[in-house]
């Protein structure tokens, strides 16, 4: 079955504006991050359990968009805007945001972009988790043994099935019920089911 993988304007269009609005949920987000750091002072790995919302993007509009390049295209361009609000992790912030999405990317790549099942969003989330934790590793703990390290690792993990994976693919279920992806695959696949 040949299908048309080339980007269409309205594909660009909701993917940017997917990423523009959660480059803004990401800035917020840098907030609480702070805000709750004393809450999980005692237990520092504890706090990546909300990590999972700086994922969304590459799951969400991969899962919307269903094109070669959309996991890669939304997460950086959101990271990007987090960024230029006032990331508190300055330019790194784009660094993370394209490893994150291209994990994502590879899984979604994996089933040569033609499974969008909950269980392919949680490996993708699950992905971009294990990309997120290879970049934080060595550049934000490369003190803590390698036990701790884990133990965010599984958090961030956890973080990544529940919020990005599975959140991610209930809410493209829920946008679908709305008639708001009338105009893509995702849209038309699932008012069949």
């Amino acid at each position: 079955m040949s299908r048309d993988q080339s980007w269409r304007t309205v594909d660009i269009v909701v993917a940017a504006a997917l990423a523009v609005a959660f480059g803004v949920v990401f800035w917020a987000w840098n907030s609480v991050w702070e805000a709750t750091k004393p809450v999980f002072a005692t237990v520092t790995p504890a706090q990546y359990i909300i990590s999972g919302v700086w994922l969304i993007p590459a799951v969400l509009g991969a899962l919307v968009i269903r094109k070669p390049g959309a996991a890669l295209f939304t997460e950086l361009v959101a990271a990007t805007v987090s960024a230029i609000l006032g990331s508190q992790w300055g330019l790194d912030t784009l660094l993370s945001g394209a490893i994150q999405g291209a994990a994502a990317e590879f899984v979604f790549g994996a089933t040569l972009y033609s499974r969008w099942s909950l269980g392919v969003a949680i490996a993708a989330a699950a992905a971009a988790a294990v990309g997120e934790w290879l970049h934080d590793m060595p550049v934000y703990y490369a003190t803590l043994d390698l036990g701790q390290q884990l133990v965010i690792g599984v958090f961030m993990l956890l973080s990544a099935v529940i919020i990005a994976g599975i959140g991610s693919w209930y809410l493209v279920r829920s946008l679908v019920q709305t008639g708001v992806l009338a105009q893509f695959a995702s849209g038309r696949a699932q008012q069949r089911v």
